[in-house]
């Protein structure tokens, strides 16, 4: 083997300056001069289908995946990966001690990534017949080894809900009307009837893994992006609550089920 060694990638390509190996003088993401070219005219959406994908979608496409983004950007304080980010702020954690906090608590099944890896391989075996989803929603791929926890509900849909959140409602036909790709379009008009097979109602991880499915994300890909997508709400909630201070952020009691002071003084 001769020369330096390479990364194989066919994402993207560099070059450096002639006198510094170690400064970028242009930069290329899918064959597109980034900063000579998509600087200034592309989105921050054209950007991140490039990494993805070798060509731009249709511009209904990337409307599509901009307005879930919009809708994923800040879950939320109540959700449990920004409180993580949060916990981490107001204890003086560093910013990327936050942010993994998040992704961490943000990665698994209960509202998180793997929910949405999930969901999105029931699409796979499910397709578009309600009735297939119970049965196909618990089950993994034949021979395949599991190294997370068992799931504890149906992907997509909420373990706590009665009724369908009116935010996932909303989201569910903003992204049918916007893009009316077949699987969205569908999932909107049989909604009602797809719940009631499952027994529970659709959570926004659903409506996302429906749409990135419809996208042409394989469900790593899916898993991936809504980790990705969710970071900026943990951000700036981690930061407000370093802002506060410890004084003003909630600490739940702790009831001790035996305690022997207690005890003692009965």
């Amino acid at each position: 083997m001769s020369g330096n060694p390479t990364i194989a990638t066919r994402i993207w390509r560099e070059e450096a300056e002639p006198d510094n190996p170690f400064a970028t003088r242009t930069a290329w993401c899918r064959g597109y001069d980034v900063f000579g070219e998509m600087l200034g005219k592309a989105r921050w959406v054209d950007m991140l289908m490039l990494l993805f994908r070798d060509e731009l979608p249709a511009p209904a496409a990337l409307d599509m995946l901009e307005a879930l983004a919009v809708a994923l950007a800040n879950p939320g304080p109540r959700d449990p990966s920004v409180h993580a980010a949060m916990c981490g702020g107001v204890g003086g954690s560093t910013a990327a001690a936050s942010l993994i906090a998040a992704l961490s608590v943000g990665a698994g099944r209960q509202r998180g990534a793997r929910d949405v890896f999930d969901a999105m391989r029931a699409w796979q075996a499910c397709g578009d017949t309600p009735a297939n989803w119970p049965d196909q929603l618990a089950k993994l791929p034949s021979g395949e080894v599991d190294i997370w926890p068992a799931r504890e509900h149906p992907p997509g849909f909420d373990p706590h809900g009665v009724a369908t959140a009116t935010t996932v409602r909303q989201l569910l036909e903003t992204l049918a009307r916007i893009g009316a790709t077949p699987r969205l379009a569908w999932l909107a008009a049989q909604r009602e009837e797809v719940e009631q097979a499952v027994g529970l109602p659709l959570e926004i991880s659903g409506v996302a893994a429906t749409a990135l499915h419809d996208l042409g994300f394989a469900p790593s890909e899916g898993e991936m992006l809504y980790l990705l997508l969710r970071l900026p709400g943990a951000a700036a909630h981690a930061l407000e609550q370093e802002g506060y201070g410890y004084k003003r952020f909630p600490f739940y009691p702790v009831e001790l089920e035996d305690d022997p002071a207690a005890r003692a003084a009965s």
